[in-house]
This record gives structure tokens, C-alpha cells and sequence, in this order.
């Protein structure tokens, strides 16, 4: 055989290997993963975008640094409500809802730190001044599972 045919043998097993691979990948984690539904209730307005950050455990809501992030626009809100949905494995979380008016993607906070934007947690109302628990408002996603979550926002200012 060639030089010429060996390298095009070569280069069309590695995309086989490739496009076999993808395929798994693809495959396997639409598979895994779950529907989860959430409505969202108590918006003010439709302006800016709804910011969920998925959360595993309190360590990592302590420190802000979510699993997943998602990003919603709001102008399709019916009154103060609205429902997102998308897909996570199977696991144990905790959602906490940004209502991003400004669209920065941020916390928006006044001279005294507190939140100038609304804010909630899934199936939990906090009404305290201080972050809650991861605790507070985690919850299981089993295999084969659709879930619905509540989030009812809050407001300081």
C-alpha cells in the first residue's frame, strides 16, 4: 500500500473513532438527563433576564460558584409569572433565582448591601436577611424523573 493510502486510512479511522465517540456523548447524556419545569412567580416586570444557578451542596452556594448556569429572557412573562424549563442528571440540588432586571447578570446591591433585585430559591421563600441553607431548599432528581419547582420571588427594595 501507499504512503497516500496508509495516511487516508489513518485519517478516516480516527473520524470514525470520533464520530463513534460524539455519538456516545451525545446519546449518553440526553439519556441521563431529567426535565425539570420551574415557575417562577412574583416577577415586578419583564425587564432584563432570569439567572438560575444550579447548585450541588452548601459549599459551593457559599461561595457562589454554581454547577450550571442558566440565563431566561423575560419578555415572555404572562403577569408575574413565568416557566422555564431544561434538563440536569439525575442528582441532589438547589436552585437560586437572580431577577436580573439591570441584565448584567449580577446582584445589583444599595450603599447598605442589601439586594436592589429580587431573588428566590427553589420550593422556598426566605424571608430571612442573611443567605440561606443549602438545606433550605435543595432537593433530589431521581432517573426518570419530572420535576416541577416553585420560585417565589423576593424583594427587599
Amino acid at each position: 500500500m501507499s504512503q497516500a493510502g496508509k495516511v487516508k486510512m489513518i485519517t478516516g479511522n480516527k473520524l470514525v473513532f470520533a464520530a463513534i465517540f460524539l455519538l456516545q456523548l451525545i446519546t449518553g447524556a440526553t439519556i441521563d438527563n431529567q426535565n425539570v419545569e420551574v415557575t417562577i412567580t412574583g416577577l415586578r416586570n419583564s425587564e432584563g433576564q432570569i439567572v438560575l444557578g444550579v447548585f450541588k451542596d452548601h459549599e459551593s452556594f457559599k461561595k457562589e460558584q454554581s454547577y450550571r448556569e442558566f440565563r431566561f429572557s423575560k419578555k415572555g412573562i404572562s403577569g408575574n409569572e413565568m416557566k422555564v424549563q431544561f434538563t440536569i442528571p439525575p442528582g441532589t440540588y438547589g436552585f437560586a433565582i437572580l431577577d436580573d432586571e439591570t441584565g448584567d447578570g449580577f446582584m445589583q446591591y444599595n450603599f447598605f448591601g442589601m439586594p436592589k433585585e429580587g431573588f428566590g430559591f427553589s420550593d422556598y421563600y426566605h424571608t430571612g436577611v442573611t443567605m440561606p441553607k443549602f438545606d433550605d431548599f435543595k432537593f433530589d432528581l431521581a432517573e426518570g424523573q419530572k420535576k416541577s419547582v416553585n420560585v417565589r420571588i423576593r424583594y427587599i427594595l
